[in-house]
């Protein structure tokens, strides 16, 4: 079988070449089929004939050169060759073993259900359970159940899997998983009545049939995929279901309150549980690809019949797997929309893309799997253990206003409420869940090469760069990248990376070569497209550098402040600030942003990711402790503190508690090796903080009350007017509102027609939105 997988190394040599694969390479599978369980690797064949016709020109010569002495001469021995791996192909499709299926009775079963006859027999007119009203149940229930899933199509199931194949092997260069991750997940799935639910991150449409192939082709069965928003037509619909995709009731997300969606619900429930119960694998997108980092209401509504089957006993536990998925180039276009068009997506729809797709090189893919959790524990240690987050979030609204902070009792902080209905218990414990496991599954996605280059070209050369300089750039950051314990989805020669990053990226570059220097200079294109286009690629990094990031931000807001005090100093290096002064300014950073797009964990008091941050600072030598007694250019605890006593300064406590009750300074350094480190760090959270301080004007501009769905897609709008973009990214405008909600400049309030959004007093005015603009622009480098 041919290996598409190709490796960096077939790019000629340079004075930069880095083999990242012989220092930080991970053992991946590509698509080999010994590496599915069927040994027929050949050997004797090259990439030649299919990836030199996708490759730059510079690279071919090389390539061919390579794999010249491996292509067979004659035509009937390459006709040998293609014949065997198409009949190799066969084979291994073939030869995979579903393990387990939907059980026959599936109807009875759920017919059998208490809960779904209690709800039937609430919506009947007579509670008389007599053989008439059994049947009408029975045929109520068969018509929610084809709606959402149907048995699977074996030969079906394995032509598609042919097909696909073909399909992913002409779509991207390489499909990466790892073989460690893969055997943890093969020893997890061994547990007895213990069935695995993969929860995967959404970044492109395909996820679902990547992920259902890679889990069927190395063993662990058909998985059972959880469709969430995507409306298709009844052909595709039936296609997808006997394939094992399962689809949500009709507008039962929405009806989840009336009487009419009681049924379908209590027949979701009772389906899940009956494939739970047949250790079917279940795989759940946490995210829409619209709308990353955000837990979406689809994946609410599945995790909860999953929650549920855990507290009622149905199953006596559940290993959750967080999955991550990482792209050179999303292969499809929707991460555009905030919304999938009216029209249901059809099957030829689905066709003509796949055609126009394969007419381009979306670069490698890679899967990550990683460590599986028991629900079971996970429920025990939320309900005996409920995590206290810290400073409260009503806090930050005075110190936007600049009043005094009010008194506050911990014992009305959000971490004691009580809860006081099973509902707001589950909805607290499914939120919880879904938040960490999309944590999880954003922490073990690999950084691509695209992604790195992006964020150089963003970040740090905004306008242009030579090729030399921007290689040692990304080597630089790479290596910070792999000190953080975060994997790459790339190996090879540095040049090779950084022009393949390129070449994905050319419709944004004007590449010009420099004949005299033997260089090349890219120029990154002056338009708002380009804008967007990096910073959607260049996001990957931020959960990376997230703790930095934040902290850079903070160390910026205060030299805004000190500015009136510095005056001409040459730079920051010799400013020396106290612990609280940062403390409460990464803290005030960490209430504004939301946790899933750091990709901190939502579980973890705030305090304690403060103090994280300061430990990584003072780690990667942005910050020095500074001895006690030592100031520098501008110390601003001592300014602040020389008002006070001289007697109040004396401690007469014992020499064993001096050092736990002595307050720190840190002074700014810059490290040797890493110039620019503080200004890259300030930039990487810019595109979001720029977005809010967009969002100030629109709360100016827009009437309120409003349903918050209304109110995204005007927010949508009025950026997309501004920016020059068709539709920007939707992400960062439910960020904004999510953000705007949790600091208090907008509260959510219930109303006969739903919930609406009300822009609070203080911020209807002029002064109230200045002074909010005023906090946001001070976390940012202009």
């Amino acid at each position: 079988m041919l290996k598409r997988g190709w490796r960096w190394e077939a790019v000629s040599k340079s004075r930069y070449s880095l083999d990242v694969g012989h220092i930080w390479g991970s053992p991946s599978l590509g698509w080999s089929i010994a590496a599915a369980g069927r040994g027929c690797v050949l050997s004797g064949l090259s990439l030649a004939a299919v990836a030199l016709g996708r490759l730059p020109g510079a690279w071919r010569a090389s390539l061919a050169s390579r794999s010249r002495q491996n292509v067979p001469s004659t035509f009937p021995q390459l006709y040998r060759g293609w014949l065997v791996r198409r009949i190799c192909c066969i084979l291994a499709v073939g030869s995979w073993k579903v393990l387990t299926n939907t059980p026959g009775d599936l109807l009875e079963r759920v017919c059998s259900n208490k809960r779904v006859q209690d709800v039937a027999a609430s919506q009947a007119c007579s509670c008389r359970r007599d053989s008439k009203f059994q049947q009408q149940c029975k045929e109520k229930v068969l018509g929610i159940l084809a709606r959402i899933q149907a048995p699977l199509c074996f030969p079906m199931l394995r032509l598609c899997c042919w097909a696909l194949l073909r399909f992913l092997s002409r779509l991207f260069l390489s499909v990466q998983l790892h073989r460690g991750q893969l055997e943890m997940v093969l020893r997890a799935a061994r547990t007895p009545s213990v069935p695995l639910v993969f929860l995967s991150t959404h970044k492109s449409q395909v996820d679902g049939l990547l992920l259902s192939f890679l889990l069927f082709s190395q063993g662990l069965g058909v998985p059972r995929v959880m469709v969430g928003n995507l409306t298709c037509s009844p052909r595709l619909r039936a296609l997808l279901s006997c394939l094992g995709a399962v689809f949500l009731p009709t507008r039962m997300e929405q009806a989840l309150s009336d009487q009419d969606g009681e049924l379908p619900a209590a027949v979701l429930a009772s389906y899940v549980e009956e494939v739970l119960r047949s250790q079917q694998p279940l795989v759940v997108f946490l995210e829409e690809p619209c709308a990353l980092w955000h837990l979406s209401v689809p994946a609410r509504a599945w995790l909860a019949p999953l929650y549920r089957a855990v507290r009622d006993g149905a199953v006596p536990d559940i290993l959750l797997v967080p999955v991550g998925i990482a792209y050179d180039q999303t292969p499809d276009r929707f991460c555009r929309d905030g919304a999938h068009g009216a029209q249901p997506l059809s099957l030829g729809a689905c066709l003509w893309a796949a055609c126009r797709a394969l007419c381009r090189c979306f670069g490698c893919a890679r899967v990550d799997l990683a460590q599986p959790f028991s629900l079971q524990e996970f429920v025990a240690q939320s309900l005996t253990c409920w995590s206290s987050t810290g400073k409260p979030l009503e806090e930050l609204l005075p110190t936007i206003l600049g009043v005094p902070q009010p008194v506050y009792s911990r014992a009305d902080g959000p971490e004691h409420r009580m809860i006081t209905s099973s509902e707001a218990e589950e909805e607290t414990m499914v939120t919880k869940l879904g938040l960490h496991a999309l944590s999880d599954a954003i922490a073990c996605s690999a950084v691509t090469a695209v992604g790195i280059t992006s964020a150089l070209l963003l970040h740090k050369h905004r306008k242009c760069v030579r090729l030399s300089q921007l290689m040692a750039d990304f080597a630089w950051l790479l290596e910070e990248t792999l000190l953080r314990q975060h994997d790459v989805s790339f190996s090879g020669q540095l040049r090779a990376l950084v022009l393949h990053s390129l070449t994905l990226l050319r419709a944004h570059l004007t590449l010009y070569h420099l004949a005299p220097l033997g260089d090349i200079m890219v120029v990154v294109k002056d338009s708002a497209e380009t804008q967007w286009e990096l910073s959607r690629h260049s996001a990957q990094l931020v959960p990376v550098f997230a703790s930095e990031a934040v902290g850079a931000c903070a160390i910026r807001a205060l030299l805004l402040e000190l500015l009136p005090f510095v005056g001409e100093a040459p730079c920051p290096s010799g400013i020396t600030f106290s612990e609280d002064e940062l403390y409460h300014k990464i803290l005030a950073l960490l209430q504004l942003l939301p946790p899933s797009l750091l990709g901190l964990k939502p579980c973890q008091p705030l305090d304690c990711q403060s103090q994280d941050v300061l430990d990584k600072l003072t780690l990667c030598g942005l910050l020095e402790t500074e001895e006690e007694g030592e100031h520098c250019l501008c110390d601003v605890s001592s300014r602040r503190c020389s008002r006070t006593l001289p007697w109040t300064d004396l401690d007469f406590s014992d020499s064993d508690s001096d050092d736990n009750h002595r307050k720190r300074c840190f002074r700014i350094c810059e490290p040797k090796d890493s110039p620019g480190f503080l200004l890259f760090f300030c930039h990487l959270l810019s595109p979001v903080l720029a977005t809010y301080v967009r969002a100030v004007a629109f709360l100016e501009q827009n009437s309120w009350p409003q349903p918050e769905a209304m109110c995204a897609c005007a927010l949508q709008q009025f950026l997309a007017e501004e920016d020059g973009l068709e539709c920007p990214t939707w992400s960062l405008v439910l960020s904004t509102l999510q953000s705007f909600k949790n600091i208090g400049v907008l509260k959510e309030m219930p109303s006969p027609l739903g919930p609406l959004l009300h822009l609070v007093q203080p911020f209807s005015s002029s002064e109230g939105q200045g002074k909010l603009r005023a906090f946001l622009e001070q976390f940012m480098q202009l």
